[in-house]
C-alpha cells in the first residue's frame, strides 16, 4: 500500500531571499540535505510561482524590498492556510516574526542560524505538508462519485489504464476489454463513454452470456411486427438504440456463432437489418466488448470467430487482477468501506488486525467485486469468517487517512517480523525506497531493532 508521501524530495521548498549569496548558499545546502529547494529573489516572484494549488513549503526572509516576508506570509495564508511558512528574521524583526507565528506561521528562525537548524525545521514542515496533501487527496476520493474511483489505485498498470481511457475516450475506435471476473470491465466501458463526446447519448449494455441463443439476435438487431410468432409490435434492438452512444457487449466469448456472423457484418458496414425487414439502417456505432478469455489464443478462443476477434481487437485494454496490485487493496477497501457505511447509514467501523490481515493475505480471486462485498459485510458488522474481535465498535473520530495509516504501520510491522528485522529483505517485500522506509518507521514509531532475531 502507498501511504502519505513522506519523501522530502517530493515536496518543494521555496526559499525566498533578496540576498543572492545567502539565497544560493542556503538552497545549495538544502539540496545537499535532500530537499527539492527552489530559489526566489523576491516575494512577488515566489507568489507568481506558487499559486493556489501549491503543494510545497515556503521559507522567507522578513526584510526584502517591495513586499516583505510578513506580507508574503499573509498572502500565502489567503491562498492556502495550510502551507507551512518558515520566517527568517534578524534581531530587530523578532517581534514581527512572533506576530506571524500567532497568525499561523509554521516557525521562525532567528539570524544567525545553522544549516542543521533550518534542515530540522524543514523536515518537520515537509512531513506536515505531505500529510495535509494526502488527507485532501483521500477526502476527495471519498467524496467522489463511484465511477471516478472505480479504478482507484497507484499500481503502474492502473495508472496507465486510467490514462489510456482518457486518451481513447474521444476516439471513435472499437475497444476490447480483457479482465478476469470482478475486475471492473463494465466500469472501464462506462468511463470510456462518460469521458468522451458520446456521453450525452445512450450507454447500452448487453451480457452475451445471460441470454439464450434464441433471444440474443432479436435483442441485438431488433425486429419488425410479425417477424416471428409473438412479435406483435416493432422492437428497436440494442445496436440501433446505442447509435450515437456506446454499445457494451459483456462476456463476448459467450455470443452464439450465428450472432457473431451478423455482428461482424454490422461492424464492417455500420448498418443493421432488423429481423423481418429488408431495410438497412445506418448506425453511428462505438463498440466496447469485454471478455475474461484471451481470444487471441486459439486454445482459449474455441469456436469464437477469429475474424470477429481481429475486427474488435483494434485496441485492447487489460485490467490487472488484484493479485497483481496488492498494495492498492487497503486503499480500495477504505474507499469501499466508506461508501458502504454511507449506503447503509452506519458509522465507519475501526478495524483490528483480523480484517487487516485478511486484506493482505486473502487471494481475492473475485477481484474488486469480492473486495466490495467484503467491505459491505464489514460495514454491517456481519463478517462471519473473521475472528470475533475483527471489527470493533464505531469510532467516528477515526478519519480515512488515520485508518490507512494504521494499516500501513501493520504492514510494515508484519514485513519486519517476517524478515526478522532485516532491512534489505523488508524493503524488497514492501517495494519502497530505503529513505521512505526509514521515514515511515519514524512516523509510526516503529523500532526496527526490536524485530532483529539473533541466533
Amino acid at each position: 500500500m502507498t501511504g502519505p508521501a513522506s519523501d522530502q524530495s517530493a515536496i518543494e521548498v521555496a526559499f525566498v531571499d533578496d540576498d543572492p549569496d545567502l539565497r544560493d548558499a542556503n538552497v545549495q545546502a538544502l539540496r545537499l540535505a535532500g530537499f527539492a529547494a527552489v530559489p526566489f529573489a523576491s516575494a512577488q516572484s515566489a507568489l507568481d510561482h506558487i499559486g493556489a494549488d501549491y503543494a510545497g513549503v515556503v521559507v522567507t526572509d522578513v526584510r526584502m524590498p517591495g513586499m516583505d516576508g510578513i506580507a508574503l506570509f499573509r498572502r500565502l495564508r489567503g491562498l492556502d492556510a495550510d502551507i507551512p511558512v518558515v520566517v527568517i528574521s534578524g534581531h530587530a524583526d523578532v517581534a514581527m516574526a512572533v506576530e506571524a507565528m500567532s497568525e499561523g506561521a509554521y516557525d521562525f528562525i532567528a539570524k544567525p542560524y545553522s544549516t542543521s537548524r533550518l534542515v530540522e525545521t524543514l523536515r518537520r514542515a515537509v512531513e506536515k505538508r505531505a500529510l495535509v496533501i494526502e488527507n485532501r487527496r483521500l477526502r476527495s476520493l471519498a467524496a467522489a462519485p463511484e465511477e471516478d474511483t472505480a479504478l482507484l489505485g497507484e499500481a503502474p498498470a492502473i495508472v496507465r489504464l486510467r490514462q489510456t481511457i482518457r486518451d481513447l475516450a474521444d476516439v471513435d475506435v472499437d475497444v476490447l476489454v480483457l479482465g478476469e471476473t470482478g475486475t471492473g470491465k463494465e466500469v472501464v466501458a462506462n468511463l470510456l463513454h462518460q469521458q468522451g463526446r458520446r456521453r450525452d447519448k445512450p450507454f447500452v449494455a448487453l451480457n452475451c452470456g445471460a441470454l439464450p441463443e434464441s433471444v440474443i439476435e432479436s435483442e441485438l438487431f431488433g425486429y419488425e411486427a410479425g417477424a416471428f410468432t409473438g412479435a406483435q409490435k416493432k422492437r428497436v434492438g440494442r445496436i440501433e438504440h446505442s447509435s450515437g452512444g456506446t454499445l457494451f457487449l459483456d462476456e463476448l466469448e459467450s455470443m452464439p456463432p450465428a450472432a457473431q456472423v451478423k455482428l461482424l457484418r454490422v461492424l464492417e458496414g455500420r448498418e443493421i437489418t432488423p429481423l423481418g425487414s429488408n431495410e438497412r439502417r445506418r448506425v453511428d456505432l462505438r463498440v466496447v466488448a469485454a471478455t475474461k478469455l484471451d481470444l487471441g489464443d486459439p486454445a482459449q478462443r474455441g469456436d469464437f470467430r477469429e475474424d470477429l476477434f481481429y475486427r474488435l481487437n483494434v485496441v485492447t485494454l487489460r485490467i490487472p487482477p488484484l493479485r497483481e496490485r496488492r498494495r492498492d487493496v487497503p486503499l480500495l477497501f477504505a474507499q469501499f468501506l466508506a461508501r458502504a457505511a454511507r449506503k447503509y447509514g452506519r458509522d465507519v467501523p475501526v478495524l483490528d488486525r483480523g480484517v487487516e490481515r485478511h486484506l493482505v493475505e486473502n487471494a481475492w480471486t473475485g477481484n474488486v467485486r469480492e473486495l466490495v462485498h467484503f467491505a459491505e459485510r464489514v460495514a454491517l458488522g456481519v463478517v462471519a469468517d473473521m475472528p470475533a474481535a475483527a471489527v470493533q465498535g464505531d469510532v467516528a473520530a477515526a478519519s480515512l487517512p488515520e485508518r490507512l495509516n494504521v494499516i500501513e504501520a501493520n504492514l510494515i510491522r508484519d514485513a519486519l517480523e517476517a524478515n526478522r528485522g532485516d532491512v534489505r529483505a523488508t524493503l524488497e517485500m514492501l517495494g519502497i525506497p530505503r529513505k521512505t522506509f526509514y521515514d515511515k518507521l519514524a512516523r509510526h514509531g516503529i523500532d526496527r531493532v526490536s524485530y532483529v532475531v539473533t541466533e
